[in-house]
């Protein structure tokens, strides 16, 4: 049923989240009972009309029909012919948020699940470029999950098409931690490949429960990278000192520590998917099609059935959970919320040694 009042149609229930490009809100549908996310849009000055960052979202999410995509169900509109509201699907969890809850009960995903995960964001990420979209702003808070394993990614706010020939984009997209070196280095004709980076940032924080480039400026995030990955030379990315900012910024040249040091966890097929995404040259940065055929994906333990994954109380619903009762009645040490989903198995946080 489509409804041009949101009050006529939802009752809101509580406020979620408030982002740069709006407030979110968990209500239900009056009319089937049904449980959704109203995003209010925040226009600004009626003056300055209807901003391009809603007009953008509201058109990809339109377009993004993917089971990994946040589902957009209607438009409609408040009080105020000038109060927009998106209508999409509730989602329990947002990635970051519940990596937090896991972490402060010294818990993390299994390497099965990171996969699981990889998979479904992968997928997702690959419909978005086949489709000429970018969307400019991947990061975990930016990816829900729900207690079916489903991974959405959301905000598509900073999201834009591209195609060819390229036009110049503006740099200040993505956030610092998630942001790739060409961004960095003032590139204005940047490709799907500054997902790809974010992507990687991703993955690394699966695996580690951090941050893997908390950088607290720009110069900092740039050394941060360089540290690990190694500065960039003419010879390994070619192009780079024709960047804007190649000249601005003076990084002594050093090798980096590398990943294999860093991420001990994962196997020598994982550290290698992960350097394909960190590479800092876009050009050789691999692609989401790409990494879905990785054979990272097909080794032991393989990725789980999503709706295997453990399931978490809804902190946007206000759940919390007691001390020895896990959601739906079923027992779980706080802990250790993969217990129930691990019976008689090896699997760990460490899954082979180093090589």
């Amino acid at each position: 049923m489509s409804c041009r009042k949101v009050d006529d149609c939802y009752q809101k229930l509580n406020h979620i989240d408030e982002g740069t490009y709006g407030l979110v809100f968990r209500a239900k549908d009056k009319h089937t009972g049904d449980i959704v996310a109203l995003k209010q849009l925040k226009l600004g000055k009626e003056a300055t009309g209807f901003p391009i960052t809603s007009l953008r979202e509201i058109h990809t999410l339109l377009l993004a029909k993917h089971p990994n995509i946040v589902n957009v169900k209607e438009i409609v509109v408040g009080d105020k012919s000038s109060s927009i509201f998106i209508v999409m699907e509730y989602v329990e969890h947002d990635l970051k948020v519940l990596m937090q809850e896991m972490k402060s009960s010294s818990s993390s995903f299994l390497q099965s699940e990171i996969k699981t995960i990889m998979l479904q964001l992968l997928s997702a990420v690959a419909f978005l470029h086949d489709n000429w979209i970018i969307h400019r702003d991947l990061k975990t808070s930016n990816l829900l999950m729900n207690n079916q394993g489903k991974i959405k990614v959301a905000d598509f706010g900073l999201a834009r098409k591209y195609g060819s020939p390229q036009r110049n984009l503006t740099q200040l997209v993505v956030t610092l931690w998630y942001r790739s070196p060409e961004l960095l280095f003032g590139e204005k004709e940047y490709t799907t490949a500054i997902d790809m980076w974010s992507v990687g940032c991703i993955f690394a924080e699966l695996v580690s429960g951090e941050p893997l480039f908390p950088g607290q400026g720009e110069i900092d995030q740039i050394g941060k990278i360089f540290s690990l990955v190694g500065t960039p030379t003419e010879t390994t990315w070619p192009g780079f000192n024709d960047l804007p900012n190649s000249n601005v910024f003076n990084f002594v040249r050093k090798p980096g520590t590398g990943l294999r040091d860093k991420f001990r966890t994962l196997t020598a097929s994982g550290v290698d998917l992960l350097s394909q995404m960190l590479i800092c040259d876009p050009k050789q940065r691999i692609t989401a099609e790409e990494a879905l055929q990785h054979p990272y994906f097909n080794e032991s333990p393989l990725p789980k059935d999503p709706s295997m994954l453990p399931t978490w109380p809804a902190k946007s619903a206000g759940e919390q959970r007691s001390k020895y009762q896990g959601v739906s009645g079923v027992l779980a040490s706080p802990s250790i919320p993969h217990a129930s989903h691990n019976v008689g198995t090896a699997e760990h946080t460490s899954v082979d040694t180093p090589s």
